[in-house]
């Protein structure tokens, strides 16, 4: 961390980066993957919300607004966290309106129901 922020303690950052911008990252995955969306605008979302992240430090503690590897670093941890809301709420809005094809497989994933109706041969 010492190396990421110059002008601020270890804490200071994970409260901004983790808590309020991770936070922001997982309502916007959430509601991404909740209106149908696909996932490339999930990660289109990540840019803008990394250069908030990236402003609140600069405003806040001083930090360079521009320096590339926070920036970096910052986008990777919210792009992480964004993909996986987004995961977890389309796996449950998949099991949920689909429920005579899908059942849950795990907190991200759904598989095909043992007893789902079978499409029949056009042959």
């Amino acid at each position: 961390m010492t190396a990421l922020y110059i002008n601020e303690a270890w804490w200071q950052a994970v409260i901004l980066t983790l808590i309020l911008g991770g936070g922001g990252a997982w309502l916007a995955g959430r509601a991404i993957a909740r209106t149908w969306r696909g996932m490339h605008i999930a990660i289109l979302a990540t840019i803008p919300m990394a250069m908030a992240v990236r402003f609140v430090h600069f405003a806040l503690f001083d930090e360079p607004l521009l320096a590339p590897l926070p920036w970096v670093v910052e986008a990777a941890i919210l792009l992480s966290l964004i993909c996986l809301s987004f995961q977890h709420t389309r796996a449950r809005q998949i099991v949920r309106q689909y429920y005579w094809l899908y059942e849950p497989h795990g907190p991200l994933g759904w598989k095909l129901r043992q007893d789902a109706p079978q499409q029949p041969n056009p042959a």
